[in-house]
């Protein structure tokens, strides 16, 4: 080996021992270290509460680091600890851990500085457990979600030192067993976006100062046992766009305020007990895409008003009372693909323009009093197929060139199997039925007589 190779091998040799002590030296400089032992502690226990999948503390002893944590967490490293943090926890559905049969709410998620979000998901459904909110201890929490869904086990009231919170934009309840009023101090919270309390066993009425919250865009208190009347402060909402309150025990009108809701895309309260007539500024809601208000005892005429929200897509006021006519302006709903308006009192024809609806695909008019020819070619008929039902007016008819394209629940006009029941009478035939009835009624009275006599 030549004196310079050998020069150039030492040189080699010694750089290298140079950077191995350095980074001995230091060896946190580029690589970040392990959690914060009180916060992995905590995460440890959450685990052991809800998952017995494994032995997290043996299998994943440091639970954030890059190339070995569990499914179901996130973690963001801050440079200013040097510690990586727990922002994100999933439980109950593959790949995420599932739970055991005798988890327990984890009371200790509010004890985890750097939690954003929790979801969990069909996660208790044995043993009975409640929402606990550590006593006596302010909540320092980031929380920004909050999501418990369909635990069949997860009874007792909302505790509403949930209000403690102040993150929280998004709230969900919803398909479990809670009971109890709606607490009030959820609607301190001036950060929730969305909240959705729906499919529980909740009582009493909906809270007044719901309209506190003016940043909620989602309200969802839907199938639930609330009662009293629907608060005028709703209307307070105003960047509010889905209101789902279908499925109570609400009585009263729908209140005036409703019609501040200008930014509303979905409005469903259907299955209640609301009745009267409908607010008069109806027409503000300009936005509204979705209107279900089927099953409650209106008993008014149709509003005709509804004809000029032009954004209509879902139309539903089934099982009402509603009485008059279909108003002609609901052909002017361009938008519309599903129109319910069936087992109600209403009179008279088909508005014809309803057949230029191109993108209706469900229509349902049964069960009314509705008169008068169909108004439907047979490529309408066919488009919407199984999709329109007529049936149950009995003095309504399909024209002879439409007649056969689908069953719709009504016959042909003047067919001898229908016109008894379906073809109107004419006034002019009127009196002659009447007549040829009265005189075979007195011939058979006649006969009646003729006979006893000839048998006495």
């Amino acid at each position: 080996m030549s004196s310079s190779s050998l020069q150039l091998l030492l040189i080699t040799l010694t750089t290298s021992l140079l950077l191995s002590n350095a980074t001995n030296d230091h060896p946190n400089k580029n690589l970040p270290s392990s959690m914060d032992r009180i916060e992995l502690e905590t995460l440890f226990k959450i685990m052991e509460t809800l998952s017995s999948d494994q032995d997290w503390r043996v299998s994943y002893p440091n639970p954030c680091q890059p190339g070995s944590s569990w499914p179901g967490i996130e973690c963001k490293y801050t440079p200013m600890d040097n510690h990586f943090h727990v922002t994100r926890l999933d439980f109950g559905t593959p790949p995420n851990p599932s739970c055991k049969n005798t988890a327990k709410f984890p009371s200790e998620i509010f004890q985890l500085p750097h939690l954003e979000s929790i979801f969990v998901f069909q996660c208790f459904t044995e043993a009975p457990t409640r929402i606990s909110v550590p006593p006596n201890k302010p909540l320092m929490s980031r929380l920004q979600q909050l999501s418990f869904r369909s635990n069949s086990a997860l009874i007792g009231t909302i505790p509403p030192q949930i209000s403690s919170l102040k993150s929280l934009q998004i709230l969900t309840l919803s398909q479990n067993k809670l009971t109890g009023e709606i607490p009030v101090e959820i609607f301190s919270l001036s950060s929730l976006v969305h909240l959705d309390l729906s499919y529980n066993l909740l009582s009493g009425a909906i809270p007044l100062e719901v309209g506190n919250v003016r940043s909620l865009v989602g309200l969802d208190l839907s199938y639930n046992r609330l009662m009293g009347q629907i608060p005028s402060a709703i209307g307070e909402l105003r960047i509010l766009q889905k209101l789902d309150l279908s499925s109570n025990s609400l009585t009263g009108s729908v209140p005036e305020s409703i019609q501040h809701l200008q930014s509303l895309v979905f409005l469903a309260l259907s299955n209640n007990n609301l009745r009267g007539s409908f607010p008069r500024g109806l027409t503000g809601l300009q936005n509204l895409q979705y209107f279900l208000m089927d099953d409650n005892p209106m008993f008014v005429p149709l509003p005709e008003e509804l004809g000029r929200l032009k954004k209509l897509q879902e139309l539903r006021l089934a099982n009402s009372g509603y009485s008059g006519t279909i108003p002609p302006s609901y052909s002017q709903l361009t938008n519309l693909s599903t129109l319910s308006l069936q087992n109600n009192r209403l009179s008279g024809q088909i508005p014809v323009g309803l057949a230029n609806l191109s993108h209706i695909y469900h229509l349902n008019l049964s069960r009314n009093f509705l008169d008068g020819v169909v108004p439907f070619n047979s490529s309408f008929l066919k488009r919407l197929g199984k999709n329109l039902d007529l049936s149950g007016n009995l003095r309504l008819c399909l024209s002879p060139s439409a007649g056969n394209s689908v069953n719709v629940g009504v016959g042909v006009c003047g067919s001898s199997k229908t016109s008894s029941l379906i073809t109107p009478v004419r006034k002019s035939e009127a009196p002659l039925k009447c007549s040829i009835l009265f005189i075979v009624n007195i011939a058979l009275v006649i006969l009646t007589l003729v006979y006893t006599s000839f048998c006495g």
